[in-house]
């Protein structure tokens, strides 16, 4: 099962309408997405709770990290370039952090507001290798886009 993204983005649309509380957003945000596709293992975001500093937020699998800091792994990358790490081989990746032995593939995706702050990052792991493509990329950024242009 491959998520259709257009029903994705109206569903997370609808349930997020009018909602401003960030962390009430990525809870309903990872629900949605992580149910809404096969190949996603862990979904879940790391918020900025300190400068150069992620700690777990809302996620849906397996435990998680709970403090990644901007200097290391993906989801570092993401927070600290600001740029959607697509990564197609996470034990290719120069420090990564293994969260879990299970995961082959991974995307993140940095998460900003309308003000153009950092709220932190979207991370979603697949244990299939090559799982996630530019196409996901570019839909879940508008998902994200749309969903925390009103949050704080």
């Amino acid at each position: 099962m491959h998520v259709n993204y257009t029903d994705l983005a109206a569903t997370i649309k609808a349930l997020t309408e009018g909602e401003t509380d960030t962390v009430s957003l990525m809870a309903t945000v990872t629900c949605e997405v992580h149910h809404s596709d096969d190949r996603f293992d862990w979904t879940g975001f790391y918020r900025v709770t300190a400068p150069e500093l992620l700690k777990i937020g809302p996620y849906q699998g397996e435990h998680g990290c709970l403090v990644i800091p901007f200097s290391r792994g993906v989801c570092g990358a993401a927070a600290r370039t600001g740029q959607v790490q697509l990564v197609a081989d996470v034990e290719a990746f120069p420090g990564h952090i293994a969260c879990s032995s299970s995961t082959r593939s991974e995307i993140v995706l940095p998460v900003f507001n309308a003000a153009g702050k950092l709220l932190g990052v979207f991370d979603i792991d697949s244990d299939q290798p090559d799982a996630f493509t530019e196409d996901d990329a570019i839909a879940l950024q508008s998902i994200l886009a749309d969903v925390f242009s009103d949050a704080a």
